[in-house]
């Protein structure tokens, strides 16, 4: 009963935010759903393959692969590893066993311990290109041709053991999307196919683009689903470009890359989805099909790379010395290629020691002295209307010191089967900001699903004699039955301090807990009433005025103190908090932090 009254309030929610236009689409790939679904169960196919003269398989490019190959990577690859999201590969396997011979299974009626996200990341075959760039990289190793015939033999093994619409792996069209370049990767690189191979392998380009076309996440599931799924029907298309049906793959695959490319990157290079890590990933999507457009004569895209590069300076402002940047929004570890493989992408030219504010994604970067670096977040929930992959983060900062990070964003952990730790990472708590009343600043209506979106204002960034100054607000507890409006101000000082206050304008009483999340390997001694925090032979001082910062690690009810690294991992990390309680205009918080002593040599 649980589980039905859980699965009615989702599409419960959905339905609240879907227009007259949606819920027409919605019926209509509900009635295709059933339809082809019966059809699959007596082992039919849905259409008709139309043959391909496989001179135009050859004549096609493949989009071009940045990285290396380590040899270690093959090995392990051939002694049995998969990538699996740090799951436990015999769980998933026993999990995928019983769901095989199902047809088109629902996400929401089996396994609530499993997480789906991470059963569909080796289904994802990232391990076969991994094998095929080894193959082109080292064209003269000594057991290439064993390396083919295992590359082979994964691919043909997958399609037998998961035929069209049975098992887990058609649920999600995005997934059948991110098939559709492996595949492709292996007709032109694999010389070991046979005829019936490559017919097999071009029958699942064909069926993978065609449910693709007929479950596209549009309207209010607009996100990086649609840019994958829009990528695998270029893909689709173009190898089938001959037939009616592969033009108009093309030409959709085009039209809706168009559509998303000002929808996803924002104005200013930033991510609708207020996700880092799924920015970094749709822009490789977006290059992946630039490059198969681009070298096979099938569009020109310079307005398609105009908007990336900028994706690409947003990105590349927050790294730190050390060339990595903070975590923002959900992330699955997901990516376009492969692991350790990218497309090919230009290189932005970043001014290195520049303040920079975005104002349009809503983040503000400030340099300071030492190879400070901290980031401001005063930006928008996520992509509306459903904010799937925003994180209720408002106000929140990083910190790292000569590249070392020491405030962190917590991370994401996992999509499902952890519902507690879902809504933990997710929500406030979980971020270097204020919560007020135990509440998130928005309402979690489902594992993904936002209500209640607040609104942030940048108010002000100025110089000042006393240093830089950055202020922003956001209304996320507007809709207390006492609303107040939460301000917090940041200066970045000429001796390299760093001040945060934040206050409060409102009504009535409430209670205010001020988090500092700082990275798991950092440690911590008090001293004259604040905290020295050391990590890699930086030490910074945390102290708040008027007050003391008590240290918490690893509570489990009700959830503080964790960190998710990389997805389906989390360990305990450290944060500093102080609670007060009283009226909104009452009440400060004022936090100084200090590079105290740089003990680097």
């Amino acid at each position: 009963m649980s589980r039905l009254l859980k699965n009615f309030r989702f599409y419960l929610t959905r339905l609240k935010r879907a227009s007259l236009a949606e819920l027409f689409h919605r019926f209509g790939q509900a009635g295709t759903h059933y339809r082809v679904t019966r059809q699959a169960r007596r082992g039919g196919l849905p259409c008709r393959i139309p043959p391909v003269d496989l001179l135009h398989i050859m004549a096609l490019t493949m989009p071009a692969f940045a990285g290396r190959v380590a040899r270690s990577d093959v090995d392990r690859i051939l002694a049995g590893f998969r990538f699996t999201l740090n799951a436990d590969p015999e769980d998933l396997e026993q999990y995928e066993r019983e769901l095989r011979h199902k047809s088109c299974p629902s996400t929401r009626s089996v396994g609530t311990q499993m997480d789906i996200r991470a059963m569909w990341e080796p289904a994802r075959l990232q391990h076969v290109t991994l094998l095929i760039a080894w193959l082109q990289q080292n064209p003269d190793a000594p057991d290439n041709s064993s390396i083919k015939e295992f590359a082979h033999a994964e691919i043909m093994q997958w399609l037998e053991d998961n035929p069209f619409l049975r098992g887990p792996h058609y649920l999600s069209a995005m997934e059948c999307g991110l098939r559709i370049p492996v595949f492709f990767y292996a007709l032109k690189s694999l010389d070991n196919l046979t005829r019936c191979d490559t017919e097999t392998i071009l029958c699942a380009v064909y069926l993978h683009a065609w449910w693709s076309e007929k479950n596209l996440s549009l309207f209010s599931s607009l996100g990086n689903h649609t840019v994958c799924e829009a990528m695998g029907l270029v893909i689709g298309g173009g190898i089938f470009k001959e037939t009616d049906t592969g033009r108009r793959w093309l030409k959709s695959g085009i039209t809706l890359l168009e559509q998303e490319l000002s929808h996803q990157i924002l104005a200013d290079g930033g991510p609708a989805e207020q996700s880092f890590g799924y920015h970094r990933f749709v822009l490789d999507i977006y290059r992946v099909a630039v490059n198969f457009l681009e070298s096979n004569g099938l569009r020109r895209c310079d307005d398609f790379k105009e908007r990336l590069l900028l994706g690409e300076v947003f990105l590349a402002s927050f790294r730190n010395s050390f060339g990595n940047g903070p975590a923002r929004g959900d992330y699955d570890d997901g990516y376009a290629i492969a692991p350790g493989l990218s497309p090919q992408r230009p290189s932005p030219l970043v001014m290195p020691m520049m303040n920079r504010t975005f104002e349009t994604s809503g983040y503000t970067i400030i340099r300071g002295g030492a190879d400070t670096l901290l980031t401001f977040d005063h930006g928008p929930l996520g992509m509306a209307p459903l904010y799937n992959h925003g994180h209720a983060d408002a106000l929140s900062v990083t910190l790292s010191v000569g590249g070392t990070p020491f405030l962190v964003d917590s991370g994401t952990y996992r999509y499902n089967g952890e519902a507690t730790f879902r809504r933990y990472f997710k929500g406030t708590r979980a971020h270097s900001t204020v919560t007020v009343d135990g509440m998130d600043q928005a309402t979690q209506l489902t594992g993904f699903v936002w209500g209640d979106p607040y609104n942030c204002q940048l108010e002000q960034v100025v110089e000042t004699a006393g240093g830089l100054l950055i202020e922003a607000s956001h209304d996320g507890y507007a809709r207390h039955k006492n609303p107040l409006r939460h301000i917090r101000s940041i200066l970045n000082a000429p001796d390299g301090s760093w001040q945060i206050t934040d206050h409060f304008q409102g009504s009535g009483q409430h209670r205010f807990e001020l988090n500092f999340h700082f990275h798991p390997d950092a440690t911590f001694s008090e001293e004259d009433g604040g905290w020295l925090v050391e990590r890699k032979g930086y030490r910074i001082r945390v102290e708040l005025e008027m007050g003391s910062f008590q240290l918490f690690r690893g509570e489990e009810e009700p959830p503080l103190g964790w960190y998710s690294q990389a997805y389906n991992r989390k360990v305990p990390s450290p944060v500093l908090q102080a609670v007060r309680e009283g009226a909104s205009s009452e009440v400060t918080f004022i936090t100084k932090i200090t590079p105290y002593q740089f003990i680097k040599n």
